[in-house]
Parts: C-alpha cells; sequence; structure tokens
C-alpha cells in the first residue's frame, strides 16, 4: 500500500481550505480517501476495497500494466509537441480511422472532452458559416464556456439559453412526450426536431449543428430509439448544418455490440464530426475529434493555424494506441455484451420483485436503474437513489452513483473489465436495501 502523507481528515480538511468548493467530492458527507487502485477496484488508505461501478474514464481498467508499460517506456524516449514529426500521433490516427465509417478520417488531438466538443462547434461554424446549434434537452456536453452555452442541464442553472441555442426535446421512450407504446418514437421524436428547425428559418435564423450524446447520459443512461439519429441528420443537412456526435462518454466499445454508440443505429448513419474523450487514455488526458475531409478543409482554409500545446503529443497517442490493444487482446467489448446483458437481466428480475424499480434500459456495460414512488405517474423516487448510494457505500463498498434530470437512475459504467461476479455483488446487495425499504 501506498505511503499515507496525511490523515484522511488533514486531507480533507486541506481539500476544503485550498480546493475551490465548487469541486465537489463523492460522498462529500463523508468522503471515500483512495489511494490505489486495480482493475475495477478501488483501496482506500486503510487497505478497505472498493468496487467501482462509477470509474468509466478508467476504460480497460485502473493502472493496467500494459498502459503503465506503454506511457513509462514512451516518457523515458520523447515527449514533444506535434509540430514536431513523429509516428505516434499517424499510427494512432490511422487506427482510430479503422474503427469509423470511411467519411471520418481526419483527426484533431485534444486533451478533453470539452476541448473536443468546443472544437467540432468551431469546425462546425466554419462549415456551414451559420451560427445557431440545437441540442437535446438535459444534455451536457462540457464545462467550456461555450458548452455550458450549449448544455441545458448546465446553462438552466446559470444564465440561462442563449437565442441561438435551441432545445429539442430529449428521445427518453419511458418518460417523454413519445413512449414505448408509440408505433415510431424514433420518427416522432425525429419530426419534433424538424419542426424546431423550421421555427428557426422563419425567425431568419440557420443553424450551425445538431449536437447529441450518442446514448445520452446526464439525461438519464438514455437509449435512443431506432431511426433516430438518420431522420435527424436529414432534416439538419437539409438545413445547411452539420451532426455532431459526443461519444465523450460512450466510445471505445462501451455498447459491446459496436465500437461506437452512435452505430447502434444503423450502419447507414454516419455523423459528419465525432468527438472522442475520456476512456480514451484510460485517465490520462486525451481526447479527440475526427471528421470529414470537406469540413477539415474549410477549417483550414480560414488560413488560421490550430495548435494545441499537448494534443497529440508522443506519450498521449502511445496510450492511445495501448488502450486500443487492451480492448482487442482482453475481448473487452465481448465482456461488455456479456456481463452488460447479465447485469442488465438480473435487474429486470428484480424489477419484478421491487414496485420502486419503474425501469431498467442499458445497452453494454451502460445501464440506468430508474427509481420511482409510482409506477404509474412515474414519480422519482430521488431521495431513495441517493439513500441506496449511501448504503451501497458504507456496508458493502460499492461506489454508484445517480443521474438524469432528477438524480433517480442509478447509473452503472465501470471499467470494461467488470466481472459476472462483480454484476452478481452489486444487485444482490442493491435487493438486500430495497427489499429493507
Amino acid at each position: 500500500m501506498a505511503e499515507e502523507r496525511f490523515r484522511k481528515e488533514e486531507t480533507l480538511e486541506m481539500r476544503q481550505r485550498l480546493i475551490g468548493q465548487s469541486c465537489r467530492l463523492f460522498y462529500s458527507e463523508d468522503p471515500v480517501k483512495i489511494v490505489k487502485a486495480r482493475g475495477q477496484y478501488l483501496f482506500d488508505e486503510n487497505g478497505k476495497r472498493y468496487l467501482d461501478c462509477i470509474s468509466n474514464v478508467q476504460h480497460v481498467g485502473h493502472c493496467h500494466p500494459a498502459i503503465t508499460k506503454a506511457a513509462t517506456a514512451q516518457m523515458d524516449l520523447l515527449n514533444a509537441n506535434s509540430r514536431f514529426l513523429h509516428d505516434n500521433i499517424v499510427l494512432y490516427a490511422d487506427r482510430l480511422a479503422a474503427t469509423l465509417p470511411k467519411k471520418l478520417s481526419v483527426f484533431y488531438f485534444v486533451n478533453s472532452g470539452s476541448e473536443a466538443n468546443d472544437l467540432a462547434f468551431r469546425l462546425a461554424e466554419q462549415y456551414t458559416q451559420h451560427e445557431d446549434v440545437v441540442v437535446l434537452d438535459h444534455a451536457y456536453h462540457g464545462h467550456l464556456k461555450s458548452l455550458i452555452d450549449i448544455s441545458p442541464y448546465k446553462f438552466r442553472k446559470l444564465a440561462g439559453q442563449k437565442e441561438w441555442v435551441h432545445v429539442a426535446p430529449l428521445p427518453d421512450t419511458y418518460r417523454g412526450i413519445y413512449r414505448e407504446e408509440h408505433p415510431n418514437p424514433g420518427q416522432a421524436y425525429a419530426d419534433t426536431v424538424k419542426h424546431l428547425i423550421e421555427e428557426i428559418n422563419k425567425k431568419g435564423r440557420k443553424i450551425a449543428a445538431f449536437f447529441a450524446e450518442s446514448l445520452p447520459s446526464v439525461g438519464g443512461q438514455i437509449i435512443l430509439p431506432q431511426g433516430y439519429f438518420s431522420k435527424v441528420a436529414e432534416h439538419v443537412r437539409s438545413a445547411g448544418g452539420v451532426f455532431v456526435a459526443d461519444e465523450v462518454q460512450t466510445g471505445f466499445g462501451r455498447t459491446g455490440t459496436h465500437f461506437w454508440a452512435f452505430q447502434l443505429q444503423g450502419e447507414d448513419f454516419c455523423p459528419d464530426i465525432v468527438t472522442l474523450g475520456k476512456p480514451m487514455g484510460n485517465g490520462h488526458p486525451l481526447a479527440c475529434v475526427a471528421t470529414t475531409v470537406e469540413i477539415a478543409g474549410a477549417f483550414t482554409a480560414n488560413g488560421v493555424e490550430y495548435f494545441n500545446t499537448f494534443g497529440g503529443n508522443p506519450v498521449s497517442c502511445a496510450i492511445g494506441l495501448a488502450v486500443l490493444d487492451v480492448i482487442e487482446k482482453e475481448d473487452l467489448r465481448g465482456n461488455a455484451v456479456r456481463v452488460g446483458a447479465h447485469l442488465k437481466d438480473l435487474l429486470k428480475k428484480l424489477q419484478q420483485r421491487h414496485e420502486i424499480i419503474g425501469d431498467v434500459r442499458g445497452v453494454g456495460l451502460f445501464v440506468g436503474l430508474e427509481l420511482v414512488t409510482d409506477r404509474r405517474t412515474k414519480t422519482p423516487a430521488t431521495k431513495t437513489a441517493a439513500w441506496v448510494v449511501k448504503r451501497l457505500k458504507e456496508e458493502d463498498r460499492i461506489c454508484v452513483s445517480t443521474d438524469g434530470p432528477w438524480e433517480s437512475v442509478l447509473k452503472f459504467k465501470p471499467p470494461m473489465c467488470f466481472s459476472m461476479e462483480d454484476a452478481e455483488l452489486v444487485v444482490r446487495c442493491i435487493d438486500r436495501i430495497l427489499t429493507g425499504l
């Protein structure tokens, strides 16, 4: 166990004094002090082990030896900026291109999902020469000012909605305006975007982009209805805009069946811009924008160089390549399919026994368990969700968090090495806690 520098109380006191208080901790009433991690497990200062159902960033598992080895070997050799010619950046871009549709063939490397989405926004504006953006309700696209402006999840608590930002309904078939029983919710929700664009055009405005997370996460682990993206893309492109798929949360095989979550919408669908982030570097700050030759060409034509000091450096790209290798060698997509299906199946069985479970949804290792006080009215059981999270941490040393507009969805986005036994343990513990209600 790594040597502890401060007692937990001292660390907490220093954190409260030195770090901005808007940077919140998990379990703020009684935080966990984590000093070590391996795979899907976290260890506190006393050596107690916690099962991690939260860290989708540590995609192939915490402190994976292959990632550490690749990082240290390249760090020992060279780490310079991308203005120097180097193999790693082109090797990595080539490997990423092989996972994406052919037309997404130009890459810009950055350091975070927020940087990637900000750059995607710039590319869209430059290419279309339009300003307006359509986003989904409850969306979150990052912490930069440009992205707060297009994230209803944030701007509703702050300065409010800008006139160039337009919010379309979240295609939530559990509690949205069109639900499971609707004959074609994908088409119906896409029509809401079509009507929104018509309203925008009537005001003499034009859209640059439609931004959407391929699987809305902050919105409550939403699985979008089939056909939605293809239809929306038609409406957006005919209005002169581009389609941006935000894969920051869901990319790199988390869905199991596909490498990218937007591919769940069918082989014929391809976004114009895709943003990648969180899991890309397994905890190392690494993100990217992938786009078409035409959009990249328009960005080049403005005559202004795009330079990102750390983006695409040799160490970051070595780590990115190692992450792709581990996903392949350890069949982590296959694991996401098997374990994700098992977890979902166990939660569905739990739903039959506990009236408070309103919905179980997900794909691969992206799963949501929505709690409600009444299944008919679907009233969010926010307090109970928080209570379950607290009990799991205190009694079972399992780390889970909540999401959704009312924080009533228990979300599961664990490292991709999460096992069948881990899934069974989590469900057993949730069952015990809900039975105690």
